[in-house]
């Protein structure tokens, strides 16, 4: 049976596409563009026929964003991917720049979305007339639509859409570390959820345990394209790492080791 080993896995990150169309000042791929090229992503979408394989892998009722360091949106074959996933619950995160010319790929098809607004964008005021107008031509329909404030962004002019605002505080590009203005929330349990309960993979097919910012790859643990998901979810180096989690030593984690974050995120 599908999913029948992965007992835990509550959300996973499929980036159909790590192509993007915006040029944002804290992203952390676009510092590597600048002054690491030499670890700077190769952009492309993740073919079709994998997104279905992933699909036919997965339990009933987890989170599936459909994005990673990519921009969602930009998938060819956007709407159909989504409604592959019908009985997962399905999310993106997007920069709001194509919610209109993709409206009939996103209104009625996807669950829920976050649409991400950063202080200092140059670019806020187009993207607010485009959230104005989206919200017009979706009127009480799905995606239920939250709105992600990162940093110090004003608020007030939001409030006219009575979405819920997922606040954010900025951390450095490369990664989850030096947070600005907040100190990322420890869970009770020591460990963290992101690992406990979480995979991305990538355009290429590389699973990784996490989302965060990884250009070295240091966090990956397999590939689907040659490996189930079970096996994945189940192998020897991420039975290893959760043991270290466990045991207060996350610090000996390669990717874990300069992270800060703890699979709580961190309001301003």
């Amino acid at each position: 049976m599908a999913g029948k080993g992965l007992s835990g896995l509550a959300n996973i990150n499929i980036e159909l596409t790590s192509r993007c169309n915006k040029n944002c000042w804290i992203c952390g791929r676009r510092k590597v563009e600048r002054d690491m090229p030499e670890l700077a992503l190769k952009y492309g979408d993740m073919p079709f026929e994998l997104v279905r394989k992933i699909v036919r892998q997965l339990p009933r009722n987890v989170v599936v964003q459909l994005h990673n360091n990519g921009e969602p949106l930009l998938y060819p074959e956007f709407g159909k991917a989504v409604a592959l996933f019908k009985n997962q619950i399905t999310n993106i995160v997007t920069n709001g720049k194509l919610l209109l010319e993709k409206a009939d790929e996103i209104i009625g098809n996807l669950d829920t979305m976050a649409i991400s607004v950063f202080e200092k964008d140059p670019e806020a005021d187009e993207q607010f007339r485009i959230i104005e107008k989206f919200f017009e031509i979706k009127r009480d329909r799905k995606p239920y639509t939250i709105l992600r404030l990162n940093g110090d962004v004003d608020e007030a002019r939001y409030q006219k859409f009575g979405s819920v605002f997922a606040k954010r505080a900025l951390h450095a590009a490369m990664g989850s570390f030096s947070y600005k203005k907040a100190s990322p929330t420890v869970p009770e349990i020591g460990i963290c959820l992101d690992f406990l309960h979480h995979l991305a993979i990538n355009s290429l097919g590389e699973v990784s345990i996490c989302v965060r910012f990884d250009p070295k790859r240091l966090g990956v643990i397999g590939n689907v394209n040659t490996q189930t998901l079970d096996d994945i979810w189940n192998s020897d180096k991420r039975l290893k790492w959760l043991g270290l989690h466990k045991s207060g030593k996350r610090k000996n984690i390669p990717l874990c080791s300069f992270c800060e974050f703890w699979g709580v995120p961190t309001g301003v």
